[in-house]
């Protein structure tokens, strides 16, 4: 059983694979991007009226929130493969991938801005500096926690250890069923409203919610398998804030503006100095 499975990972998540799967995301994207700016254009010169009030086809520079949207879903891929790797470099993707979920909303909300009045009296305009701010800090925040995760106590491979990471592979691949499921699935409902002209109010949280509840299911099982194979209790609490960490993503979905990237931002926050005082009691043993 544990030769198939590392056998069925080697094959899904090879070079060979990553490679392909990266040229296609390309492709995807350079079409996609083409294809909504041909939507744009048809929808300004009246020639696609059932689409008009859809907010990304309001601006030729929404048209770059389409391929934005297929380089997250390579990111999800990315995150599906470092799993079995470590919590922190799992967490720390999933950190890049939220971060790229709100500079593609930055995007998807410049229609929206309003030029003709103040600048702070209109919530699309105050969204905006808080993305801007929000992205700032947060691409400052993944750089320490990622500068925190190469100086972290590396820990000797065992039998224990390896029988753990083969324990993730094969949640791994579940995941990734899971994962072009779920796509397909959002893909065709977000088809449905929009030809039925019932757009969704938070485009930015389609498949998203959905997918970091999953995740944080495979994070719990993740930690009771762990149970099984370390007692010490700074990984069992480092872990577990690592959850917690996915969370507060998860929740940041339902919300908006600062609420939204407050969220986000203190999620990392909790992460990073989770992991620092990991780091320092690794250090002290």
């Amino acid at each position: 059983m544990v030769a198939h499975i590392e056998n069925l990972f080697e094959k899904v998540f090879s070079e060979k694979s990553k490679n392909n799967i990266e040229k296609v995301i390309l492709w995807l994207s350079l079409s996609g991007f083409v294809i909504h700016l041909t939507l744009i254009y048809l929808t300004k010169f009246n020639l696609l009226n059932f689409l008009v009030e859809y907010n990304l086809l309001a601006n030729p520079i929404s048209a770059i929130y389409t391929p934005f949207t297929f380089i997250l879903v390579y990111e999800i891929y990315l995150l599906v493969l470092y799993l079995p790797r470590s919590f922190t470099t799992s967490l720390s993707k999933q950190f890049e991938i939220i971060s790229l979920i709100l500079i593609r909303r930055i995007f998807g909300d410049i229609p929206k801005i309003d030029l003709e009045v103040n600048w702070f009296k209109t919530l699309p305009n105050l969204n905006l500096i808080y993305d801007l701010m929000g992205i700032l800090i947060l691409y400052f925040l993944i750089y320490l926690f990622n500068k925190s995760a190469k100086s972290r106590v590396i820990i000797p491979s065992n039998l224990k250890i390896e029988k753990f990471i083969i324990a993730k592979k094969a949640l791994s691949l579940i995941l990734l069923v899971c994962l072009v499921i779920m796509c397909s699935f959002s893909l065709f409902n977000w088809m449905v409203d929009l030809l039925s002209n019932s757009f969704s109010e938070n485009v930015n949280s389609i498949f998203y919610n959905d997918f970091f509840e999953l995740l944080i299911l495979a994070d719990v099982f993740i930690l009771l398998i762990s149970f099984k194979y370390t007692e010490k209790y700074t990984q069992i609490v480092r872990n577990t804030g690592f959850i917690v960490c996915t969370i507060l993503i998860r929740l940041s979905f339902g919300t908006y503006g600062l609420t939204n990237v407050v969220l986000i931002l203190s999620s990392v926050i909790f992460g990073l100095l989770i992991l620092k005082i990991f780091n320092l009691s690794e250090k002290l043993a």
